[in-house]
């Protein structure tokens, strides 16, 4: 990976083979991705133009960011497929680098590969890293005062960028206290969650609890494990009282 730092923009080079597929037609097949940071939580694939497979019809709109001047908007066409304004070019940007490269909207597409890999929810930053160590700390898991979790085996999963998580196994948690929430979320690092809700007395926490049931192979050590935000409970690590985070989750 090179990067380059222009304000608040990062732009790296990527050596993975991307290809883009939408109605079953190939949109793109590139070795020469690209990955712009247009916010400072994970970046998005800009592909070269030669490397479309597509057609890109003007549709009459644009757009206009700060940092990567103005860009011309795109229905991308395919045999049997069209997704309206799903690409974005920027013909002039103050960033040399993006003039011969194009933006497709992720979830515009139907699929996305990392060589021969399906990625979701958008492209993996190689400047993250997700690490799952199993453990014999005693984390004890309270909310409003009352024990919900208590574990002398989690799993404490370690991702740039994020407060530490505890992975606890089900045996270790009031179950009784759960209830299935309709909420799922999806990672590219660890694949989709599902999520419960903490009914204490006449009290719900919504989404308060999720798990991971059949994660990515990255993350197997997690699988059927649930975890609570820091964020939102009253975590004792070893019997120590852990302060609460402040993240997005807060």
């Amino acid at each position: 990976m090179t990067d380059d730092m222009r304000g608040r923009v990062k732009v790296a080079t990527s050596q993975k083979r991307v290809r883009v597929y939408l109605g079953g037609q190939l949109v793109a097949d590139t070795a020469r991705p690209v990955l712009v940071w247009e916010s400072p939580h994970y970046p998005t694939y800009y592909l070269p133009v030669a490397d479309l497979h597509a057609k890109l019809e003007p549709n009459g709109t644009s757009k206009n960011s700060p940092s990567r001047g103005t860009a011309t908007g795109y229905d991308v066409v395919v045999d049997g497929a069209t997704a309206a304004g799903a690409a974005l070019r920027y013909h002039d940007s103050p960033l040399p680098e993006l003039n011969e490269l194009v933006r497709l909207e992720w979830n515009a597409m139907d699929e996305w590969f990392e060589e021969d890999e399906p990625v979701y929810v958008h492209a993996r930053d190689p400047y993250s890293r997700v690490d799952i160590l199993a453990s014999s700390r005693h984390v004890r898991v309270e909310i409003d005062g009352t024990t919900v979790a208590d574990s002398h085996s989690p799993r404490i999963l370690f991702e740039t960028g994020l407060p530490a998580r505890y992975y606890l196994p089900l045996p270790d948690v009031r179950l009784d206290l759960l209830k299935p929430s309709p909420t799922h979320t999806s990672c590219p690092y660890k694949g989709t969650a599902d999520y419960w809700t903490v009914h204490i007395a006449d009290h719900e926490y919504p989404d308060y609890v999720w798990g991971y049931r059949t994660p990515l192979p990255e993350s197997q050590k997690i699988a059927g494990l649930v975890c609570f935000y820091n964020e939102k409970v009253d975590i004792y690590l070893d019997g120590d009282l852990q302060e609460r985070p402040k993240t997005p989750f807060s």
